[in-house]
């Protein structure tokens, strides 16, 4: 689990991607600009690929608040998936 006092990734998120995983559960953080402004993209896909070569119906996707609040929300989302997906994850580590 991602522990949110501990997650301070928004100044490595400014400049680029940040990709990490949790017990089968791969996941990245990013800068995605739009025209209202920029906000932080959350993708979240099950091991064992890289971004690149996972599938893109494989993919999960959200969108915060481009702040350090928003990395808080996201740490939050992180988490609430890993937990309700749990059984995703646990497959995808034996492939």
């Amino acid at each position: 689990m991602i522990d949110k006092e501990k997650f301070h990734v928004f100044n490595y998120v400014k400049k680029d991607e940040y990709t990490a995983s949790m017990d089968g559960m791969r996941y990245m953080l990013k800068k995605k600009d739009k025209e209202e402004g920029s906000v932080l993209e959350v993708i979240i896909w099950p091991e064992p690929y890289c971004y690149a070569k996972t599938p893109e119906e494989n993919k999960q996707r959200t969108e915060f608040a481009f702040t350090a609040e928003g990395v808080a929300q996201a740490a939050d989302w992180l988490n609430e998936q890993y937990l309700q997906q749990k059984s995703l994850w646990e497959l995808s580590k034996k492939f």
